[in-house]
């Protein structure tokens, strides 16, 4: 496992290992109503990034390492303050509670037994009092657990499956990102308006639980307008060459082929897709469509010329007109010499709801965190008016649905806004069918 930190004054030390000079956990099972796991009792606290910097999400898990970076620059009162000067929070830019803030990095390799070993190390070996991070539904899940059993908060980060807080929802997990059902009950109408009610569709799904639950979300909003699913195939998470799969979308009477892949996969399968020549065809008297039902900037940018043209959702995108989009994309732009990422956006956001939790709680406890952030509502962090749910820690706000730019004017403006979908339209009763099963439990402090 890969792991940085930064010092006190900023500076980037790598290879951060357990011994001498390196915080251990400080779990306490002594009396004291107080105590919890990882305690911070020095000058700093430290924050742990669990991304994917290798394996077919590692684009995504690089930007939101530099938005993290970014975050905790912000907290300390480095740089411009970025959302902090549009989101009211309780952080005043000194640290939180009057602590620096330091981080450790590990890279989840888009694995959920290699993200679990390193949130453990991260917790174990360096002190993380926070978890935040992941690319990948099933890591999101493992590591969620994980925290849960630790006495952590996991902040979750680029994490779309309606698991994450539905049947494996846990006390200390925390979800800012939209889920499947949203993109489904943002997109579905927006397609029947585009292409009609009368569509055949093919399914190629990610065979994990992020698939799962898209392929399942997309096609009861798709259904109940019309549309009827001809076939529904999973593809592997490792899978590159997807020619194999994309043949039988040919003879299978199907006029709209659903990509539920992300990452490296919607970028390798699209492109193949527009290889043999789908969106070339006329089938059942309509041209063929392609739709992604969850997109992202680094994805339609590795796509090029095959994305345009193609709907799909999103939880947040540069473009949007409002004060904390606006600062935000100021502050990454300027250090990273480009726009930000949505999954840049929701993991720099996640550790900003944190620290100022901690903040307004006045503890680390992780139960007072958790008290601190559920049905807290809020503005300024570039979505809207932003409600995190008490009954199962998911965040409620407007959704977006995009469309690849017919005509952009450069290398990032390869997406268009085409409706932001309010917030009514896409919640839901925390006992709806497609979240059942879960049960959140108790906050769990490690004391």
């Amino acid at each position: 496992m890969s792991r940085s930190r930064f010092t006190r004054r900023g500076v980037l030390k790598s290879g951060a290992v357990a011994g001498a000079g390196v915080a251990l956990p400080t779990i306490f099972t002594a009396g004291s109503a107080s105590a919890f796991t990882n305690e911070p009792t020095g000058a700093t606290v430290t924050f742990g990034f669990n991304v994917p910097q290798s394996g077919p999400y590692a684009d995504e898990g690089m930007d939101e390492l530099r938005a993290q970076q970014l975050a905790v620059e912000h907290i300390n009162g480095e740089g411009d303050g970025g959302m902090l000067n549009t989101f009211k929070s309780a952080l005043d830019g000194s640290g939180v509670l009057g602590k620096k803030v330091v981080y450790v990095t590990g890279d989840t390799q888009t694995k959920s037994d290699a993200a679990r070993a390193s949130a453990k190390s991260m917790i174990e070996k360096d002190g993380a009092i926070m978890i935040n991070g992941g690319s990948s539904s099933g890591v999101a899940v493992a590591v969620q657990s994980l925290c849960q059993e630790a006495g952590i908060i996991f902040m979750a980060g680029l994490t779309h499956s309606n698991d994450t807080t539905g049947k494996d929802r846990k006390a200390n997990g925390f979800r800012h990102f939209f889920n499947a059902y949203m993109s489904g009950a943002a997109l579905a109408p927006v397609l029947a308006k585009a292409y009609g009610t009368d569509r055949r569709a093919y399914h190629l799904t990610a065979d994990y639980n992020w698939g799962w639950t898209q392929e399942e979300s997309i096609r009861a909003a798709t259904e109940a307008l019309g549309w009827e699913t001809v076939e529904t195939v999973r593809t592997p998470l490792s899978t590159t060459d997807f020619s194999s799969y994309i043949a039988p979308v040919l003879n299978s009477g199907a006029d709209v082929l659903i990509l539920n892949h992300y990452g490296g996969n919607m970028v390798n399968s699209i492109n193949q897709a527009v290889q043999f020549g789908l969106r070339d065809k006329v089938v059942n008297g309509k041209n063929f469509e392609i739709v992604v039902p969850l997109y992202s900037e680094l994805m339609a940018e590795g796509a090029g010329e095959a994305i345009k043209g193609v709907y799909g959702s999103m939880n947040w995108n540069w473009q949007l007109d409002n004060p904390g989009t606006k600062a935000f994309v100021k502050s990454f732009g300027e250090k990273y010499g480009r726009p930000p990422s949505n999954s840049a956006h929701t993991c720099y956001v996640q550790t900003l709801l944190y620290a100022d939790a901690v903040a307004r709680a006045g503890s680390f406890n992780p139960c007072a965190v958790v008290e601190a952030l559920e049905d807290f509502e809020f503005d300024g962090m570039g979505n809207g008016p932003t409600l995190y749910r008490g009954a199962d820690h998911q965040c409620f706000k407007d959704v977006l649905v995009m469309k690849g730019n017919e005509n952009p004017t450069n290398q990032f403006d390869i997406l268009e806004i085409v409706e932001l979908t309010p917030r009514a339209q896409v919640e839901y009763a925390p006992d709806h069918p497609m979240f059942a099963g879960g049960d959140l439990g108790k906050c769990n402090s490690g004391a």
